[in-house]
């Protein structure tokens, strides 16, 4: 499975909500991809939720996830006359057209957790805690063996997790105009919502984590981390 990522933010990094009327236009638009397996959109939480690193730099007022079978479906959607042009600064989307994208195609890799015993909440209410790494890694090769032998087993045990993904780093063909980043690595945690998440995040397994980050292999750009409110927006049959 591929990923496309995307991050809009107003010039200086101004904070912005954006309406539920501008949130369906987007979706509407999301809808429209041919070949999209899923389409999540995340928006920041409220003011207040608690995360294991609250002095990063505030989540943006946006952030996409695509997820396609074929990376060829997402480069299609990111074709000059691709679906995916409506969200540009010249787009059909009034709220984005003043915005700054920020943009890459990743692999995705899902992994296997034991299923809560509880139903899935609401669609709206579910809750993301989005991580990246930007820069490079002494030798990536062995820095990504070690991430993904280590982490993703103390990653489980937070409590009430639903999902664990980690995403790496491949060639891509853009389209849409904007930045064009090469992160290293991201993942993404999902929680029923942000009360979870907050209460996994402050949990002792968040001392397990950085335990095992300080045995990372060599590398440089450390990390940012933003909990997000997630709607995994309805496709099209």
């Amino acid at each position: 499975m591929f990923c496309y990522f995307a991050h809009f933010r107003l010039p200086g990094g101004a904070a912005v909500t954006l309406e539920p009327g501008s949130l369906r236009q987007i979706a509407q638009v999301l809808a429209s991809v041919e070949g999209l397996e899923r389409a999540l959109v995340h928006v920041p939480t409220p003011a207040g939720t608690g995360h294991a690193f609250p002095n990063d730099e505030p989540g943006p007022p946006l952030a996409l996830q695509l997820y396609a079978r074929r990376i060829e479906a997402l480069e299609d959607a990111l074709r000059p006359a691709g679906a995916l042009q409506a969200l540009g600064t010249a787009g059909d989307v009034e709220a984005l057209r003043g915005m700054r994208v920020q943009q890459q195609i990743m692999l995705v890799r899902a992994l296997p957790i034991e299923p809560l015993d509880r139903e899935l909440p609401p669609r709206a209410t579910r809750c993301s805690y989005l991580v990246h790494y930007p820069g490079q890694a002494a030798d990536l090769s062995a820095w990504h063996r070690h991430y993904i032998d280590h982490h993703p087993p103390i990653m489980r045990k937070f409590p009430n997790v639903r999902e664990i993904e980690i995403c790496t780093r491949v060639d891509w063909i853009g389209g849409l105009p904007g930045m064009r980043v090469d992160f290293m690595q991201r993942n993404k945690l999902m929680f029923d919502s942000p009360d979870d998440l907050s209460a996994a995040l402050a949990s002792p397994v968040i001392r397990e984590m950085r335990a095992d980050f300080h045995q990372f292999p060599e590398f440089a750009g450390g990390n940012a981390h933003y909990p997000m409110l997630t709607l995994d927006t309805p496709l099209r049959a």
